[in-house]
């Protein structure tokens, strides 16, 4: 491979799941994030902060570990008395940073998902496997992807990330 792509564990990440209508989610989901609120399959981010669709009824919110207690707080606040689900999900979840020219290769390798640069660009977000484990994972930009999964598989998605990166790219994108 001309580039080397890095793999890189970034560490202990604030990440609250997050379920309810939509429509009553959003404004408390901007309003810790700063970011948009998402649409089907994309991730918003402002800073250090995002929000990621994870399915029609369920958020993920990205924030710094030290900001959940009081995000959790503040979520509890403004959706008191509406159906919702809000869980601390920081130290069930491992993420990693995906970094170099054929980072693309690397998670196609993979996961079964097109990622085509016709069909997967910068904010977009997938909920699939890696592997034969779950995994989500989003493209920040045309090198550098986003990998969450269980902690209970971190060693082994670390493992799979970093064979993926040193074999080499593939050449098909």
């Amino acid at each position: 491979m001309a580039e080397a792509v890095t793999i890189s564990d970034l560490g202990l990440q604030g990440m609250i799941t997050l379920r309810g209508d939509p429509s009553a989610l959003a404004g408390v989901c901007t309003g810790l994030t700063g970011a948009a609120f998402p649409g089907m399959g994309r991730i918003e981010t402002a800073g250090e902060k995002a929000v990621a669709w994870m399915s029609p009824d369920e958020v993920l919110i990205l924030l710094p570990h030290a900001d959940v207690a009081a995000a959790l707080a503040r979520i509890g606040e403004v959706l008191q008395g509406v159906h919702h689900l809000a869980v601390d999900e920081s130290d069930a979840r491992a993420i990693y940073a995906v970094r170099g020219a054929h980072a693309r290769e690397v998670i196609a390798k993979l996961a079964p998902v097109d990622l085509h640069p016709a069909q997967f660009g910068p904010g977009q977000m997938r909920r699939s496997r890696l592997g034969q484990v779950a995994a989500a994972f989003w493209m920040l930009n045309d090198g550098e992807f986003r990998v969450i999964c269980f902690r209970s598989v971190a060693d082994y998605v670390h493992a799979l990330l970093n064979q993926s990166a040193q074999d080499g790219a593939v050449g098909y994108f």
